[in-house]
């Protein structure tokens, strides 16, 4: 899947996940969740080994890719109620502003459809304000925060689909 965009002096691609880009998943990842002091040990679980906990069981993970390098990332973990959690999203800080969320928050909607789901949840930390914005963009909801593994969430959000 190809999406290219937004500005033209860039290619952006949404590319899926693949082995090689592990280092460049964990590290786009650790850089904000570092800044904002919201790493946990789920994370660095996540981001060493995302076959196991987003791929296993039907999920999914969306790569943005511009010239070789990626500057992107969205999960889904399939859950099993018809679910999708949405994670590790995020866009490396020199490449913002250019769509990169939108393709790849798009990605991720239309997988989750593809997959059967009738919702998308997240979690995430009200210091997060510009997520919070464009997840709102997408129809996402607040909701009753209940059932988080991670410790640092104090927001729930829904998309119904």
């Amino acid at each position: 899947m190809k999406n290219s965009t937004m500005n033209k002096t860039h290619d952006i691609e949404i590319i899926p996940y693949q082995a090689v880009y592990q280092q460049a998943f964990k590290s786009l990842n650790m850089e904000w969740l570092e800044r904002y002091n919201l790493l946990e040990q789920v994370d660095v679980d996540m981001l060493n080994d995302p076959e196991s906990h987003i791929l296993m069981d039907g999920g999914y993970i969306f790569l943005a890719r511009i010239n070789n390098e990626i500057v992107g990332t969205a999960g889904l973990v399939k859950e099993e109620d018809n679910t999708c959690e949405l994670v590790k999203m995020c866009v490396h800080p020199d490449h913002r502003a250019k769509g990169i969320s939108k393709l790849l928050i798009e990605a991720c909607i239309a997988k989750a459809k593809e997959s059967g789901a009738d919702r998308i949840i997240l979690f995430s930390n009200h210091q997060l304000q510009a997520a919070q914005e464009l997840y709102k963009q997408y129809g996402f909801n607040y909701i009753t925060l209940q059932d988080s593994y991670f410790v640092t969430a104090d927001i729930k959000m829904e998309l119904k689909i």
